[in-house]
Formats: C-alpha cells, structure tokens, sequence
C-alpha cells in the first residue's frame, strides 16, 4: 500500500509539471507569435512614417542628399525603439537591458571607432554640403556620379558604371573635387604644329571649328593660344567650355577637329 501511494504521489507530480510546462510553454508561444506580429506591424508602421516624411518634405522641395540621409535615420531610431518594446512586451527588463546595450555599445564603439567615423563623417557631409546626389566628383581616389548618401558609405557609379561604395570617412578625410558645382567646365587639349606654320591662321580655323562644336559655349569663348615653341615645332593651347554633362562629347569631338586640320596642315606643309 505505501509503495502504490508513492506511487501515485510521483505521477501527481509529474502531471503537474507537466501541466505548468504546458502553461507556460503556452504563453511563450503566445509572446513570441505577438512579438514577431509586433515586428511586422511596427516595420510596416516604420515604413508608412518615413514614407509620409520623406514625401511631406518633397512637397517642400528639400534636397534629395538630405531627404535620403533622413529617411535612413529615422528608420534606425524608430527600430531601435521597436526592438525595446517587444523587449519590454516580452516581461524582459528594459532599463537593465539598456545598461546592457550600453555597454556592448562602448564595446563596440571601441571595436568599430572606424563605422563610427563613416557615422559622423556622413553628418558632416550632409551638413557641409561639398556635394549631393547626382554631383560628378573625384573623393577618395572614386570618380563617379554621387548616387547615395547613406549613413556609413557614399554611393558612386563611375564612370564605367560600376557601383562603388565609399566610406564617408574616407571621403570627408582627403580633398573633394565637385565637376557639378560650377556652370561651365574647361575642356584642356593641345595641338603640335611644324615650325614653318602660319599659327595665327590655324588658331582663328580652330577657333571657329571648334567653337560651332554643339554644346560648346560662345561665352566664355574658346581659348586658343601658343603655349610652347621649339626649333621644329611650336604648341597649342585648346580650351573650348562647355556644361559638365557635355564634357567628354565636346572633348571627344574637339580632338577630332584637331586630327582633321593637323592632317590637312601636315598636307600642306610636306615637302615636294
């Protein structure tokens, strides 16, 4: 009879631990599912928000440099606050959480000081302003079209279109050339002539040529003048100016009209 009763005893208790297993396997199921339903929604909710500010701001005609670079940070704090409160939601303890946070920040502020510099560097960029998106620049040794401002790298397609991604630290530490900041930009080119030339008569032809070039502007006008001489041959100097989209086309075309009146200059000038 006792041992039936002890028994009994240890299946009673078994049950109920199984019992209490189930309870509470119950309601973590029901948390994580709430949880992850949370994360769903407030993503989407995040998405809605930054889309409604980036718009609303658009209507107001602000930068798209700066309209991208906000939206990217809106969407980092609103999810930090997201994950604290499904943290919360789920019974884990916020405020010893955030000291935990904390710490594992400095830690890795301290491991990846060089994302953090991208961090600040990128604030600075958009503050400074030395270019924005659709700017053709040369930072960091990447020439390109600024495609993307992001918070950690800058986005540039060179001109080979190829996607390169820069870190904003990199860019903001060396120099920063800007072709799009200006309205004009000088195309440099030069021609080699024989001694024996007429120079004035082959630059007023140049001139002419060069500058019923399309898109190359009558103001400033092209600018043609003797650079170098020796005893065999004297030096051009060929600066047509043109918007810096239609660089390499007025470049490319400039050449062009170069070759054709060197070959005819070289015609006239040969011996016998």
């Amino acid at each position: 009879m006792d041992d039936l009763n002890f028994i009994n005893i240890g299946t009673d208790r078994v049950t109920a631990l199984l019992d209490m297993g189930l309870q509470y396997g119950a309601v973590i199921l029901l948390r994580v599912v709430v949880a992850i339903l949370f994360w769903i929604v407030g993503r989407w909710l995040i998405g809605v928000v930054v889309n409604m500010v980036q718009r609303s701001l658009t209507r107001q005609k602000f930068d798209p440099t700066v309209l991208r670079y906000l939206g990217s940070f809106i969407t980092v704090v609103l999810n930090i606050f997201l994950v604290i409160a499904i943290l919360g939601f789920c019974g884990i303890e916020t405020t010893s959480m955030a000291a935990l946070l904390a710490a594992v920040g400095l830690a890795i502020g301290l491991a990846w000081s060089g994302l953090l510099a991208n961090l600040a560097a990128g604030g600075f960029i958009i503050v400074l302003r030395p270019f924005k998106v659709g700017d053709v620049i040369t930072a960091a040794g990447v020439t390109g079209t600024v495609m993307e401002i992001g918070l950690f790298v800058t986005s540039i397609n060179t001109l080979d279109n190829v996607l390169t991604l820069v870190g904003n630290n990199q860019i903001f530490a060396g120099n920063i050339v800007n072709y799009s900041s200006n309205e004009f930009r000088r195309v440099e080119l030069t021609a080699t002539l024989p001694a024996t030339v007429d120079e004035q008569a082959v630059m007023s032809t140049l001139r002419q040529q060069i500058g019923s070039i399309p898109d190359v502007l009558a103001n400033p006008e092209v600018d043609i003048n003797l650079s170098a001489i020796s005893p065999d041959s004297l030096t051009l100097s060929v600066r047509p100016y043109c918007h810096n989209d239609h660089y390499w086309p007025v470049y490319y075309k400039s050449v062009e009209v170069i070759r054709s009146l060197l070959r005819d200059v070289s015609k006239t000038h040969t011996p016998g």
